[in-house]
């Protein structure tokens, strides 16, 4: 198990796609009560603490399928360990692992506040009863349970214990805010929201659990950059504490929020969201003798060509298509949904004429706001023109759509920033449909 201990105390065996990673999780997987099992097990109690860390993630990554009783066992015997770090990675292990029942007898057993609290966030709803604990971290995760399934009436009163709670509950629990604004979200809370970020961001004792809502419902709610940026810059203070800078950057995400209050941003030290640019480059002209000769040497039935708009273009503005290099835009408009239907979709319909329209709006108005290739479809739509009336009910409905669209990032500002480009791309798509209807 040389192999084994190796990846371990280097790091290798949580390092994502690392081979000695997916060979160990493998080997797992296959056999609980194998060799490199049983080492693994035996690792949690190494004398160096870096390597019990490494060990509860890979305990933690390895779950699913059959119990493993043994790894609970493990994992338990670490909710006291030395390192605070290995207790709470054996916290989140042990209820993800392990049975509520476990998790919660440990919870009622056990006083220190780390693991409690770790404990007690990964059970969630089980932990609701919970509102009279000693631990204020415990009382504030009861109170925010409670809230998720109380009726409308008893929100206040949720709402003020949870402001008794914050600030002490902070100590021990991380993202306080951000945790209170998901429930928010959940609830449709947005004018409760913005109004509570107002009241913690006035008290410097709880102006980072403001800034960690904030940044919440920034990433929840379309509305809320330009809501919140403003009450972010004017309690800044002498300087910018980390959740004051998370929660800035991702205001200054929002185009709106800056086209409205870029100049309050600028009176900060502070720099905004860096914004990605597409790759520029202007394609190479094309005349129908060098688009027919690109087409020539490509089969009918291909699925990909680059610059098909400027080779398509070319050929439209000089008559129509052969047979051959109509199936050719046929194959790329209808194949399958992607940027190349997006972009070819406008060849189409100039190569087929209005009886087509309805057939092309059908395969492009459900992908508008797929983070993927959106753009593409509003910017195929905006080509289009006043043909693409028709479509402006979906890109209105995608435009006035009060939260995010739901995508799929390795970040939450990632995310927003994607719901921002598939809006601003909207937005283009609708204003050109419309300057093209205009008599």
């Amino acid at each position: 198990m040389k192999w084994l201990d190796e990846a371990v105390s280097t790091g290798d065996a949580t390092t994502p796609a690392h081979a000695s990673r997916t060979a160990i999780l493998d080997a797992i997987r296959a056999d609980r009560t194998g060799p490199v099992s049983v080492r693994l097990l035996q690792l949690s109690r190494c004398d160096d603490a870096f390597v019990r860390r490494e060990v509860m993630d890979l305990l933690s990554s390895a779950g699913g399928g059959h119990p493993w009783p043994e790894a609970v066992e493990a994992g338990l015997a670490r909710l006291t360990d030395p390192d605070e770090e290995v207790r709470r990675r054996a916290a989140s292990f042990v209820v993800r692992a392990g049975s509520r029942d476990v998790a919660l007898k440990a919870l009622g057993e056990l006083i220190d506040p780390v693991v409690r609290t770790t404990l007690a966030a990964r059970l969630g709803g089980s932990v609701a009863h919970l509102l009279d604990d000693p631990l204020a971290s415990i009382r504030f995760l009861a109170h925010l349970e409670t809230l998720k399934v109380a009726p409308r009436e008893q929100w206040p009163a949720l709402d003020g214990a949870l402001l008794v709670e914050a600030l002490e509950a902070a100590r021990h629990l991380d993202d306080t805010g951000r945790r209170w604004g998901r429930v928010l979200y959940g609830l449709g809370r947005e004018q409760h929201a913005y109004a509570l970020v107002a009241r913690l961001l006035d008290d410097p004792a709880t102006r980072d659990i403001g800034a960690g809502l904030a940044r919440e419902a920034c990433h929840d709610w379309r509305a809320a950059p330009v809501e919140l940026l403003p009450p972010l810059v004017r309690h800044c203070g002498q300087g910018i504490s980390p959740a004051m800078a998370d929660a800035l950057t991702t205001v200054s995400i929002s185009e709106a929020a800056m086209r409205a209050h870029g100049a309050l941003m600028a009176t900060i030290p502070f720099t905004p969201y860096p914004r990605a640019r597409r790759p520029s480059g202007s394609p190479p002209p094309y005349d129908s003798a060098t688009a027919a000769a690109v087409l020539r040497a490509r089969p009918v039935d291909t699925g990909r060509l680059r610059h098909a708009p400027e080779i398509f273009g070319a050929l439209l503005d000089t008559g129509p298509l052969t047979f051959r290099q109509a199936a050719q835009l046929y194959n790329l408009t209808f194949k399958r949904p992607g940027r190349m239907q997006a972009v070819c979709a406008p060849m189409w319909l100039r190569h087929a004429g209005p009886t087509a329209l309805a057939r092309l709006l059908a395969l492009m108005t459900p992908h508008l706001g797929d983070y993927g290739i959106g753009e593409y479809y509003s910017e195929g739509l905006a080509r289009m023109g006043r043909h693409a009336v028709p479509a402006l009910p979906s890109l209105t409905a995608l435009i006035d759509r009060r939260t995010r669209i739901p995508v799929n990032d390795s970040t939450r500002d990632g995310e927003t920033m994607l719901d921002e480009r598939l809006l601003a791309a909207a937005i283009d798509a609708r204003r050109a449909i419309l300057a093209d209807a205009t008599p």
